[in-house]
């Protein structure tokens, strides 16, 4: 047997995990469609036997890196933002250290200050402009 033989034994490994994940979730997508109430039903029964330990795993997961971003982005398009890439826009609010019209370096605080980074968009057509203090933001209208 020689490297080859033990790549290929690997790769079908690999596979045949793959394919029997992939056959239970057509076996669990079958079943769902076919019991869709009493799935429902179980599902509202745990939600509310369960809604500490449902608030406990949000409250962490929004502590993460990646629920900061999700976070942040819905609430973003649920503000009327209108963006292609909303992972580039992400990235671009974070990594903007300063103020991109008075050049004043941006605070990210719980309290709210002059220097407080915002995002601005037009309210008209939702569209994003630029990062600025709330200094400049306010004056901007």
């Amino acid at each position: 047997m020689n490297l080859s033989d033990d790549f290929i034994g690997a790769l079908n490994e690999k596979f045949k995990k793959i394919l029997k994940k992939y056959k239970k979730y057509i076996i669990n997508k079958k079943y769902n469609s076919r019991n869709r109430q009493k799935v429902n039903y179980l599902a509202k029964r745990y939600r509310d036997n369960n809604k500490q330990k449902i608030r406990g795993k949000k409250k962490i997961y929004y502590q993460t890196d990646r629920g900061k971003k999700l976070h942040r982005i819905s609430n973003w398009k649920s503000s009327g933002l209108i963006c292609d890439d909303y992972d580039a826009l992400y990235e671009k609010v974070i990594n903007t250290t300063h103020c991109e019209e008075c050049n004043v370096l941006l605070t990210i605080d719980k309290d709210t200050t002059a220097t407080t980074r915002c995002m601005d968009h037009d309210h008209v057509t939702g569209l994003f402009r630029n990062v600025l203090c709330l200094s400049c933001n306010v004056k901007r209208g």
